[in-house]
């Protein structure tokens, strides 16, 4: 069997050329050494440059093993930075680019696949069983443009979409993507194949796959809704953004389009941009753990520096820790929120490291059980000193900093025995404590909103913690679910997004609020 290796990429065909250049040069006598020293430089450089690139790509999975691994690494590093959740392939061929891709979706993303061919839908199934990714792949054989008019009929929406079918249709497909919104503004379309072989931008190629890309990348240049560039990988891949309506670049829309902070987005982002953090600096106490660390998570992931507070310093590292391995700028600090020289420490080292301080999350606190009747002193003083004096301390000492910048965020952890006596647990303090964490917040939201600082409070119900599996509280735990409309009780992450909101800019207008995230509980 004799295998013959036919130039495919501008690349290989560079180097096609220059081996031909080199064996003429070498065979004329009147040829200059130093012309063939430089044609020899010329071709390592050309014949090293693809096998460079697939050394040093990270390496693909086992299921992938063989099949073209650097365009595959290339679409998978595309969806990772893209955050795509749902992807359009159109042309599967072997599957590889729909794994590729799959293997960077989260657990719930998805890939539709569209592909001309069933043979090739068998061929590649087998592939995508050996990968735990490939129940992330559905596929959808016919004509491609078929399936998109199927899935522009029930209004479906892509993150991402890549293109490697029949070159002759580029232009319908990608029409047809963006003139019924099956591609989400700024999302990405990656075509491949566009600089195919060169003949794209040769003058004496009459080539019509060339002609039909030269026609394509053409489109799409002038088309003012997108913006594009073509990356030499192989081949050529050409990378498309959907870009935001814009009445400059829109002109013969103007008439019809109310350009509003509503459709353009306040101050140009829209809505879930409105949520990040990027650039704040925070602070949470009590984050060692439950609640407080969950938040901490929440605000990090948001793309807030974020200190972690809390009485035991190794908890608080070992939380910081955890930011640190997800990329997230984190200090651990400890401190005693009962104890006002604690929070000021606590304060200025957070302002010494980072700055300053844009966001409080006020939510260290404790619980302590007990009979009306048999409350002491002590247990209430304890339990007001953390949870009322401490918050009201730490409330202060931020507010001065975001006082005098003229912006703050508050968060304070209240309760939602703020709202109900829950029972049949016997917590008076606590109970009495978290309701004034409510008056303390709208008395501060009202009075610091005009000077730029907002301060809000959020009521969790019932959180499940480890402790409260013990065999001991088992008839309590039952009790409880029997009150709460949702039937379960409240996991840390179902309060992380409210955090992030009360944080970000989205919440602006909202001060002096108590947020009740308790399944129902408060309304039964």
């Amino acid at each position: 069997i004799f295998l013959i290796l036919v130039s495919d990429t501008p690349v290989e065909f560079v180097i096609e050329y220059l081996q031909k250049a080199k064996e003429i040069a070498e065979n004329n006598a009147n040829v200059p050494a130093e012309l063939c020293d430089n044609l020899q430089k010329a071709l390592d450089i050309a014949s090293g440059l693809d096998g460079y690139l697939e050394q040093m790509s990270s390496q693909e999975s086992e299921p992938l093993t063989g099949y073209c691994h650097s365009i595959g690494q290339v679409l998978k590093m595309l969806v990772h930075m893209s955050k795509a959740k749902r992807v359009l392939e159109i042309g599967m061929f072997t599957g590889y680019g729909a794994l590729s891709m799959a293997e960077a979706l989260p657990e719930n993303g998805q890939i539709v696949a569209c592909e001309l061919e069933p043979y090739l839908k068998e061929f590649a199934q087998p592939i995508f069983d050996k990968s735990p990714h490939g129940k992330k792949i559905t596929v959808k054989t016919g004509p491609a443009m078929d399936t998109l008019k199927e899935l522009a009929a029930t209004g479906e929406q892509f993150d991402m979409v890549f293109i490697d079918a029949d070159k002759h249709n580029y232009i319908n497909y990608y029409k047809f993507l963006l003139d019924h919104n099956l591609l989400r503004i700024d999302g990405v379309i990656c075509v491949d194949n566009t600089l195919f072989k060169g003949r794209v931008y040769l003058k004496d190629s009459a080539d019509d796959f060339g002609k039909a890309l030269r026609d394509f990348n053409q489109v799409v240049t002038n088309d003012f809704r997108v913006e594009q560039v073509i990356i030499p990988l192989r081949d050529g891949l050409t990378i498309i953004r959907r870009l935001p309506y814009s009445p400059q670049a829109n002109t013969q829309l103007k008439s019809t389009v109310t350009y509003d902070e509503v459709f353009r987005g306040v101050q140009g982002k829209q809505v879930l941009d409105r949520l990040r953090l990027d650039g704040k600096v925070a602070y949470v106490t009590g984050a060692g753990q439950g609640i407080g660390r969950a938040f901490a998570h929440a605000l990090g992931e948001a793309g807030a520096k974020v200190a972690i507070i809390d009485m035991d310093k190794g908890k608080a590292e070992n939380v910081a820790h955890e930011l640190t391995l997800k990329g997230i700028s984190s200090m651990a600090v400890a401190a005693d929120i009962s104890k006002p020289e604690d929070i000021q420490k606590m304060i200025d080292d957070i302002v010494s490291k980072w700055g300053t301080i844009h966001i409080a999350c006020n939510n260290a606190g404790i619980n302590k059980n007990s009979a009306s009747e048999d409350t002491s002193l002590e247990e209430w003083d304890q339990t007001f000193n953390i949870n009322l004096r401490g918050t009201f301390m730490c409330c202060q000492a931020a507010g001065h900093v975001m006082l005098k910048q003229g912006y703050g965020k508050i968060i304070n952890t209240a309760s939602m025995a703020s709202l109900i006596v829950p029972h049949p647990q016997k917590q008076l303090s606590y109970n009495t404590s978290k309701a004034g964490v409510v008056k303390l917040t709208q008395t501060l939201g009202t009075e610091w909103i005009d000077r730029g600082v907002r301060v809000n409070c959020i009521s969790p119900g019932i959180v499940d913690t480890p402790l409260i599996h013990s065999e001991s509280l088992e008839p309590l735990v039952q009790r409880w679910l029997s009150d709460i409309p949702a039937g379960r009780l409240a996991q840390v992450t179902d309060l992380q997004a409210a955090v992030v909101y009360l944080a970000s800019d989205a919440s602006d207008y909202m001060t002096g609020h108590n947020l009740v995230i308790e399944g129902g509980q408060s309304l039964w």
